[in-house]
């Protein structure tokens, strides 16, 4: 099952990039285990003589982009990218997403906001009708350390379950790259990400959430049988 999830996420991207990018692109890279394809993809491009910027959206991302000797760039230098690839933990049947399972969201949406086209890459195991279906860790919410124990009382009188996110080879809480908690917060199966993202982000200390409503131009879905 694994090898199968994994062909899957490879199929996915590897269609994604060849239908969207152009020579002389600049190019969003995505965080995450189905992301990390990416640069990969664009390698073989590469090999045809084709030159485009790599914009990462993490640490993670940025590394990948360099190991690969692709063009890493920046959104001091690119602040308008033509298109980024991205994963998603799931993504509904409007095309709305829960992001942040690797707790880079912030950061992904800065760059998927500021790209002119967003394109979803995942294996056929995050499609789903509704939020909240098939990813029961919660919606990824990144938030000021200072506001950690406000935050989780905000959220326990809304009645959702929110735990801070611990790390595996560290002691004490996971740290994203600009320095800040995230939580996970179960709301359950979620009927207006919309309105929900809206109620979530009202809440001072929190600076970014998981959900991204109204972003993505299209998904792909690596089948199990190898198609996309």
């Amino acid at each position: 099952m694994a090898n199968l999830v994994e062909e899957a996420k490879k199929s996915a991207v590897r269609q994604a990039v060849f239908d969207w990018v152009k020579d002389g692109m600049v190019v969003g890279v995505g965080t995450g285990s189905t992301a990390q394809h990416v640069p990969s993809a664009l390698l073989e491009l590469k090999a045809k003589g084709w030159n485009f910027v790599c914009i990462p959206t993490s640490f993670q991302a940025k590394q990948n982009i360099i190991s690969s000797k692709l063009t890493l760039g920046s959104l001091d230098t690119h602040p308008e990218i033509d298109v980024t690839f991205d994963g998603a933990d799931e993504c509904d049947s409007n095309l709305d997403l829960i992001k942040g399972g690797g707790g880079a969201m912030l950061q992904e949406k800065i760059i998927a906001f500021n790209s002119k086209k967003f394109v979803v890459v995942a294996d056929f195991r995050k499609e789903s009708i509704k939020l909240g279906d098939k990813w029961k860790s919660g919606i990824p919410i990144e938030v000021l350390p200072s506001a950690l124990e406000p935050i989780l009382l905000t959220f326990k009188k809304m009645g959702a379950n929110a735990q801070l996110r611990i790390a595996v080879k560290k002691a004490g809480p996971v740290v994203t790259d600009n320095g800040n908690f995230v939580l996970d917060v179960d709301f359950g199966i979620i009927d207006d990400p919309i309105l929900l993202e809206r109620k979530i982000c009202s809440i001072p200390g929190v600076l970014e959430t998981g959900l991204f409503c109204n972003m993505a131009d299209v998904a792909y879905f690596g089948g199990e049988d190898g198609s996309v």
